[in-house]
């Protein structure tokens, strides 16, 4: 299976990039709630501290995971539908292959 040598047109990479930018708005948007739970519950400068680690850790992950570069796109789709920020209707517009291609990834990420 050649991934990364996958042929975008550009309605197939306006629809792949309103995806990322959407699973990008889903996560961010958890984040922001989790850390509204987390501190509303902090009681002791330890927390405090656990809060701030795991702030973290989360922009590290989102930092690394959104990259919208043509070669690492399937990549990145898959990994966000196997992480169910990403639905398979988010992903009309491209091509049978490509879905197929994503499909296989998610079950190797």
């Amino acid at each position: 299976m050649q991934v990364s040598n996958t042929q975008w047109s550009s309605q197939e990479l306006a629809v792949a990039k309103a995806a990322l930018r959407a699973a990008y708005e889903r996560e961010t948007a958890s984040i922001v709630q989790s850390v509204r739970e987390k501190a509303s519950e902090i009681s002791h400068i330890d927390e405090l501290w656990h809060l701030n680690d795991f702030l973290s850790a989360r922009r590290f992950d989102i930092d690394g995971k959104y990259d919208d570069r043509e070669e690492e796109m399937l990549f990145v789709l898959a990994k966000l539908v196997k992480e169910s920020w990403l639905t398979t209707a988010d992903l009309d517009g491209l091509d049978s292959e490509k879905l197929t291609k994503m499909k296989a990834l998610t079950h190797i990420l």
